[in-house]
């Protein structure tokens, strides 16, 4: 069980920096033509869907976190080959793409911000609020009320270092609180066993 909570924390601190790193890009050169972001897009979504695929095939325990990481790998791959191999289709649709996808994270940290609630963390609403925003950010990109490109990928560039930023924040207060439960647990094993002797 703690091996299988510290390959999902690695799973959610990588693609949470790789997000960052992407918003920065994004954020910093929107300039560059919307063909060559949609082309660097397609490789990492193709990317990282092909390494969450490959994760679950070789994972030994087939949770339910696995098989939706192995459906969201599936669906980032397929997204991903198709930009690359049409780019010039789906330049408008990008926005609405990232959105889903960010979405699709606020959803995660709601979900972890609700697990923080029930090991008994104190700002665990911090965590299920930022999930929240997510959602919304991701809802505003779908909608896609930007008529100019370099403002569209400006946007997307700073929402994708929100929800990289955020995930990071929220997955750390989940590890910390799974240790400090854990260590809890071991004490109390410990009273017990001396109480016995």
């Amino acid at each position: 069980m703690i091996n299988y909570f510290k390959k999902m924390k690695t799973n959610d601190l990588i693609s949470s920096l790789i997000f960052v790193v992407i918003g920065l890009v994004l954020l910093i050169w929107p300039g560059t033509s919307t063909q060559v972001v949609c082309m660097v897009l397609g490789g990492v979504l193709l990317a990282y869907g092909v390494i969450q695929i490959v994760m679950y095939l070789f994972a030994k325990e087939k949770t339910l976190y696995h098989q939706g990481m192995l459906i969201l790998g599936i669906i980032l791959s397929v997204i991903g080959a198709w930009i690359l191999l049409k780019p010039e289709m789906i330049i408008a649709a990008v926005p609405v793409i990232m959105g889903i996808i960010i979405v699709m994270h606020g959803v995660h940290n709601i979900v972890q911000g609700l697990q923080l609630k029930g090991m008994d963390y104190e700002k665990w609403w911090i965590a299920f609020a930022l999930g929240i925003v997510t959602v919304a950010l991701g809802s505003i990109l779908i909608y896609n009320p930007f008529s100019v490109v370099n403002t569209v990928v400006r946007v997307i560039g700073a929402f994708l270092i929100y929800d990289g930023i955020s995930r990071i924040w929220i997955v750390s207060r989940v590890s910390k609180s799974k240790k400090l439960k854990e260590k809890i647990v071991d004490a109390e094993a410990v009273i017990v066993d001396d109480v016995e002797e």
